[in-house]
Order: C-alpha cells, then structure tokens, then sequence
C-alpha cells in the first residue's frame, strides 16, 4: 500500500507537471517560441486565487474563473508587447526576452504581494479512504488527474476537429502559407498564448491547493520540471507533454521515497537526459527534417 500511495502522489504530481507542459508544448508547437515566463504565470494564478477567496470572499470557483480570465489577459499581453516584436529575431533575442519577462513577473509580485511566503488553507480539502483506511486519496489528487484529462484530451480534439485548432496546426507547419490562405497568424498565435496561460492558472490554483504557502518564486521550478516535462515527451506534442508529465511526477515521488528527497530534482533531470540521448525528439515527438 505504501508504494500504491507514493504511485498516486507521483501521477497527482505529474498531472500538475503535465497541465503545465501543455501550455509550454502549445505554445512551442505554434509560435516555435520557448515561453520561460510560463512558471510565473502560475504563480500569479495562484495570487489571483487566493486573494479573491480570502480578502473578495469569493467562492472557490469563482476564484479559478477570475485567475484563468486574468492569466488569459496577462498571456496576450505578454505576447503582444514582447514576443510578438521578436517574431523574425534569432532565437536568441527571444530566449533572453523570455527570462527577462520571467523577472519582471517575479520582481512585480515581490512589489506588490511581499517577499514573505504566504500560508493559507488549501483551496480544496478532503480524502477517500481505501481499503479499510490502508489508502487515503485527498479529492485534490483525484480533480488534479481528471481536471489533466480533460484538458488533454479537449486540446486534442480542439486542435484536430476545430477550425481555429485547424488554423493553429496551418501556422505550426508554415506561417507565410498559412497567412496566404486567410488565416490570421497574429491573431493563432495570441490565442494559443491565452490557452497556455488559462492552463498556467489552473495549475496554479492546483498548487495552491497541494501546498499550503504562496510566493513570488513559487512558479520558477514547477514551470521548470513542466518544461523538461514537455522536452521529455516531446515537445510539440500534446500526448507528449501528457506522458511526459506523469513520467515526470512518478520518478520524483518514488525517488524521494526510496532514494532521497534531496537528489530528487537531479535523479528527474538525469531521467530525462538518458531519454534525450536515447530518442532526441523525446518519446512521442517526430523528427522534422528542415529543408535548405
């Protein structure tokens, strides 16, 4: 029962991993953009959250509505007034926008909200006991693994059967094509930074839920570990960066029940490099030759 228990924290873990990894491998998959400000983003969902249920005296709900809308608006501005100037620059110039979007956000939040980790209740509570009480679930491991789920597979039918899911896909192979044929580049691609970034709020409100303190760096490893998540099942792939995460969550947890807690985080990124030298494009992904 111990390793059944420490197996659900590593998918319940995951999952939040994975939720995270699909707004990075959108993103990537569409823009071709590496948005290393996405972790931050989780963490002002998580803000959002959390002040609107304990100063607004909201509902939960409520509360993951009006985090997603804000971390929706916060993902097109970002995309608007700093990638979007950058689209034709080299790689580069992104990257290093990126990471300055990242402390800018981080920066904000030490302004606004204070260097002090914030403790609160979690937003949701609760357990189910197993097996005569052997195994204990909390409800927030199980809405994390369905709420995972859901989000994958709506973006799989969203981006296979719907037309601006078409439209995304169209300005993922060629964007000059894409524009040729009537479809708004500008407008895919802000739109797919809205989704990642509704994404980010939700695993936002998640952590909040799973731990009980809230800071300005609170997003920098998750966006990390989701990152390497998404790297790690193939980036660009949305069963990809689902797999990725769970794989992800799993090693962690075990590793820092049978290995130890402190070489968890270097056991997670040995993991992944032995898969990058095993299949480079990660499990899922596809090797796409470029044409010169």
């Amino acid at each position: 029962m111990e390793f059944l228990s420490y197996l659900i924290s590593g998918i319940s873990l995951g999952s939040v991993y994975a939720i995270i990894a699909l707004g990075y491998t959108m993103v990537y998959g569409i823009a071709k953009m590496l948005n290393f400000a996405h972790g931050d983003v989780i963490m002002v969902g998580g803000y959002i959250s959390l002040i609107t249920m304990l100063n607004a005296g909201l509902s939960p709900w409520v509360a993951i509505l009006l985090a997603m809308a804000v971390c929706t608006v916060l993902g097109v501005l970002i995309e608007g007034l700093a990638y979007r100037p950058l689209r034709a620059a080299p790689s580069l110039a992104v990257l290093i926008t990126a990471i300055g979007v990242s402390y800018l956000l981080q920066n904000s939040a030490l302004l606004i909200f204070g260097a002090n980790p914030k403790s609160y209740t979690p937003i949701i509570t609760g357990t189910v006991h197993l097996f005569d009480g052997q195994l204990s679930i909390s409800y927030v491991s199980l809405l994390t693994v369905a709420a995972c789920i859901v989000i994958m597979v709506g973006l799989t039918l969203f981006t296979s059967k719907s037309k601006m899911g078409k439209a995304m896909r169209a300005v993922s192979e060629d964007k000059a094509a894409a524009q040729l044929m009537g479809i708004n580049v500008n407008s895919t691609i802000s739109l797919t930074f809205a989704i990642g970034s509704a994404l980010a709020a939700i695993a936002g409100v998640l952590l909040c839920s799973s731990y009980s303190t809230l800071m300005p760096t609170t997003g920098s490893m998750p966006g990390i570990k989701a990152f390497t998540a998404a790297v790690f099942g193939g980036i660009g792939s949305i069963p990809g960066a689902f797999l990725g995460g769970l794989i992800l969550g799993i090693v962690e947890s075990l590793s820092k029940a049978y290995i130890s807690s402190q070489l968890a985080n270097s056991i997670v990124f040995a993991a992944l490099i032995i898969v990058l030298l095993v299949k480079p494009t990660g499990l899922l992904g596809k090797y796409v030759p470029e044409k010169v």
